[in-house]
C-alpha cells in the first residue's frame, strides 16, 4: 500500500475521474484537478509515528487515501456549475460531495486560455479594434490571457478572462523573438460561459498629464517601439565569448538518498517530498538526528498587484497559486542550468480536461549545492585554520507565468537550517506608452514600452512540529535600556524580551527591535542553556501591500497586509488567500478569517504564515529579461541542539581546486 503522503498515481487519478463521471451519468464534464487530499493529521501523525518507531507492519491501518476532485457539470444552459467531490481510491467510493456552485469560481485551466484566443481571433469586435492601428509588414498578433482579476461593483459574477495584446515581427523566422517589444493597448474580454468575447477595453496610452482615460495613441501603433530579443542566436552582439566551463562534479555521486518514491534522506535530515497542482512542491515530516522539526512546509500563496490607476489595469492583480495553481504551471526541469551536479527529478501527475492523469516529468529537482563556507576559525598562534563548506541539499521547482517565472527552493543545510527561497526573473509585464512620454505607473524600458509598477508577495506556510506535534510561539525582542545607576551604569546593556503569543494573531516585522519569531517546543528544555528547544525566523522587513485597504486589490489579499500569522491548526486550511481566489472580491476562508476566530495557540498545533516579497518598481536593467531577484525565508535552529550540530564536517579540501595559472591572472587585469 502507498504511503499516505505519495502523490496519486496516474492509475489512482484515473480510478478518481470514473467514479465521478459515474455519479453524473447524463452530464457534460469538464475536470479542473484531481489531487492527493492529505488525511487527517491526527491520523496522519499517529500514522507517522508508528513508522518512525519502525512498527509498521503489513496489516498497519493506513490513513484513508482521498483524491479532491474539482469539475464543472454543464447544465442544459451551457453555464457551469463548480463542483468538489472527495473520492476514497482504496474502498472506490465518493465519500464527499459539495456543490459550490456561483458562489466562488474555480482555478482556470490551460484550456480555457485556448479558448480565449481562438474566440479572439473569430471575434468581429476584437478584428474590428485591431483595425484601428497599422501594424507593419511582417508583424502578428500574439494574446496572452490573463486572469480577470477582482470584480467591478459594476461586473455580474460571471466568469471573465481577458487577453493582454502584442505584436510579433515573424520575419526573422524565429518563434521565440521576443513580442513583448511590441505592447498594443487592446484588451479583449472574454465571457467563458458563453465563449465570446463580449467588449474589448482600450487603455490609455499616455504618460505624465494625460488622464487615466483619454485617448492618445497613433495608428501607427508600433512604430516607436524597437526590438528587444533575448535568445542567444538573436542578440545583434551574440553572447560573450570569454566564459570558460564551471562544471560541478560528484565522482563519487550524491551524499542522499531516495526510497519509497518520496523519502529523503541527506545528512541526519530525513523528510519526505510531494507535489499537487496548486502549491507545486511540498515538504513533509521533517527531522533532524531523528527529532522531529516540521510536520509540513509549503509556499502558500502569492500576490502581484499592480499599481497602474487606469482601467482596466486596475483590475491588474494575479493570485499565482490561487487562480491557476502553481503546481499547474511547473517547468519540466530538464538536465542543465535549472539543476547542476547529481540530480534526482520527481515526476508530478496533473489532470487533463476529461479527467485523464497526465505525468508532468521532472516536475522538480533534488540536488546538492556548496553554498560557500559553513564555517571556520583560524588559530593566529598555530597558523592552523579549520573550514567547512556550507552544503546545502535544495529542492527546486519552478513556474511560468505567461511572462514571469518563479524559482522555489526548500534548502536544508548541515547545520540544522531551513531556508525557503523565491526568485523572480522573466519578462516584465508591460503594456504600450505614446513616443517620448514617461509616466507615473512605471518606467519606459524600451521605445513605447511601459514597464508598470506592481508588487510581488510571497506566504509562507510553516506547519512546526519542533521535538513534538504540540508548539507555542514566542516572539523575541532587543531593546535599548537607558542608562541608570542600578542595572546599566555604562548604558551598554540591551534587554532581551519574550512573549508567547497565546490567541491566534499577526504581527509586522520590527528591525529596530531584531524581532524574532521562535517556535518553541514548551515541554522541551535545552539542558546547556535551560532555554525551550525551538527554531526560528526573522521576518522579512520588506514591504506590505500598498493598495488602500478598502480597494478590492486589498480585501482580497488581507495576508498581504502583514508580515507574521499565527493560527491554530485545522484540516485543509492551507491557503494564505482563501480556497478561491480566482476574481474574488474578499479574502475568503483564508488567514484573516482564521486569525478572526481567536483560537488559542499556545501549546498547541499551531501554525505559522510569513508573508514577503518584493515592491518592484521595474529599472531598464530589468528589460528584455530581468536578472533575478531573491528573497530567502532563513528558518534556524534556536537552543535546539547542545552545540553546532555541523562541527562534524569534515574540512577536506575540494580535490578540484588549483591555482589560476599566470597568464590567466594577467588577463583578467587588463
Amino acid at each position: 500500500m502507498m504511503h499516505p503522503l505519495t502523490i496519486l498515481s496516474e492509475a489512482e487519478t484515473n480510478l478518481a475521474r470514473d467514479i465521478v463521471k459515474a455519479a453524473h451519468p447524463s452530464s457534460v464534464i469538464d475536470f479542473r484537478e484531481i489531487f492527493l487530499q492529505e488525511p487527517p493529521k491526527a491520523q496522519l501523525v499517529e500514522f507517522l509515528a508508528l513508522e518512525h518507531a519502525g512498527r509498521l507492519s503489513p496489516t498497519t491501518p493506513h490513513p484513508p487515501r482521498l483524491a479532491l476532485c474539482q469539475y464543472d457539470v454543464i447544465g442544459a444552459d451551457r453555464i457551469p456549475q463548480f463542483y468538489e467531490s472527495v473520492v476514497d481510491v482504496v474502498s472506490r467510493t465518493r465519500v464527499k460531495h459539495t456543490v459550490v456552485g456561483k458562489r466562488h469560481h474555480a482555478s482556470l485551466t490551460l484550456s480555457e486560455f485556448d479558448v480565449l484566443v481562438d474566440r479572439c481571433m473569430n471575434s468581429p469586435l476584437f478584428q474590428s479594434a485591431l483595425a484601428e492601428f497599422k501594424l507593419p509588414e511582417g508583424f502578428e498578433v500574439v494574446i496572452e490571457p490573463w486572469p480577470y482579476g477582482g470584480l467591478d461593483d459594476t461586473d455580474e459574477n460571471r466568469r471573465y478572462f481577458q487577453g493582454l495584446c502584442f505584436a510579433q515581427d515573424k520575419r526573422s523566422g524565429n518563434p521565440d523573438s521576443n513580442f513583448y517589444s511590441f505592447p498594443l493597448p487592446v484588451i479583449p474580454v472574454l465571457d467563458a460561459h458563453t465563449q465570446e468575447i463580449i467588449r474589448v477595453d482600450r487603455p490609455a496610452t499616455g504618460g505624465k498629464g494625460d488622464g487615466l482615460r483619454e485617448q492618445t495613441f497613433q495608428k501607427d501603433i508600433i512604430g516607436h517601439c524597437r526590438p528587444s530579443e533575448y535568445v542567444p542566436e538573436l542578440l545583434p552582439e551574440g553572447t560573450r565569448k570569454d566564459l570558460k566551463p564551471l562544471n560541478v562534479v560528484q565522482p563519487e555521486g550524491p551524499s542522499f538518498r531516495v526510497t519509497n518514491e518520496s523519502l529523503v534522506e541527506w545528512q541526519k535530515w530525513r523528510l519526505r517530498v510531494a507535489f499537487n497542482p496548486r502549491e507545486g512542491a511540498t515538504v513533509h515530516d521533517v527531522w533532524y538526528d531523528g527529532r522531529s522539526v516540521i510536520h509540513r512546509l509549503a509556499i502558500s500563496e502569492m500576490t502581484v498587484p499592480y499599481a497602474d490607476p487606469r482601467p482596466p489595469f486596475h483590475r491588474k492583480q494575479a493570485f499565482d497559486f490561487g487562480d491557476g495553481g502553481g503546481g499547474n504551471m511547473a517547468n519540466n526541469l530538464s538536465l542543465g542550468c535549472d539543476c547542476l551536479g547529481v540530480i534526482k527529478y520527481f515526476d508530478a501527475v496533473i489532470t487533463q480536461a476529461d479527467g485523464t492523469a497526465q505525468t508532468l516529468p521532472n516536475a522538480i529537482c533534488l540536488h546538492e549545492q556548496d553554498n560557500g563556507i559553513g564555517w571556520k576559525h583560524s588559530n593566529w598562534r598555530t597558523g592552523r585554520a579549520v573550514v567547512t563548506r556550507h552544503r546545502e541539499l535544495v529542492i527546486q521547482f519552478i513556474i511560468t507565468l505567461a511572462n514571469y517565472e518563479y524559482i522555489f527552493a526548500y534548502k536544508f543545510d548541515q547545520s540544522g537550517g531551513i531556508t525557503v527561497e523565491a526568485r523572480a526573473t522573466g519578462i516584465l509585464n508591460v503594456v504600450n506608452i505614446d513616443a517620448g512620454k514617461v509616466s507615473d505607473y512605471g518606467n519606459v524600458v524600451s521605445g513605447g514600452v511601459l514597464a508598470q509598477n506592481h508588487q510581488h508577495i510571497f506566504c509562507v506556510r510553516i506547519d512546526p512540529a519542533v521535538d513534538g506535534p504540540n508548539n507555542s510561539v514566542i516572539v523575541e525582542e532587543s531593546h535599548s535600556v537607558p542608562m541608570n545607576a542600578v542595572t546599566n551604569p555604562h548604558g551598554n546593556f540591551y534587554q532581551v524580551t519574550k512573549q508567547t503569543i497565546e490567541r491566534a494573531s499577526y504581527l509586522d516585522a520590527a528591525p529596530e527591535h531584531n524581532r524574532t519569531i521562535k517556535m518553541i517546543n514548551p515541554h522541551k528544555t535545552n539542558p546547556v542553556s535551560g532555554n525551550p528547544v525551538g527554531y526560528k525566523f526573522t521576518p522579512l522587513a520588506t514591504q506590505l501591500l500598498l493598495a488602500d485597504p478598502e480597494s478590492v486589490q486589498a480585501r482580497r489579499a488581507q495576508f498581504a497586509q502583514h508580515h507574521v500569522w499565527v493560527t491554530k491548526h485545522r484540516d485543509g486550511e492551507l491557503y494564505a488567500g482563501g480556497r478561491y481566489t480566482l476574481q474574488s472580491q474578499f479574502e475568503v476562508d483564508g488567514v484573516a478569517d482564521a486569525v478572526r476566530r481567536g483560537d488559542a495557540v499556545a501549546d498547541t498545533d499551531v501554525v505559522v504564515w510569513n508573508s514577503f516579497g518584493i515592491t518592484h518598481n521595474p529599472r531598464v536593467e530589468d528589460w528584455p529579461v530581468m536578472p533575478v531577484e531573491i528573497f530567502q525565508l532563513m528558518i534556524r535552529p534556536a537552543d535546539f541542539f547542545v552545540a553546532n550540530p555541523s562541527i562534524d564536517v569534515p574540512s577536506s579540501k575540494n580535490g578540484s581546486s588549483r591555482l589560476a595559472d599566470s597568464e590567466c591572472c594577467r588577463k583578467s587585469h587588463i
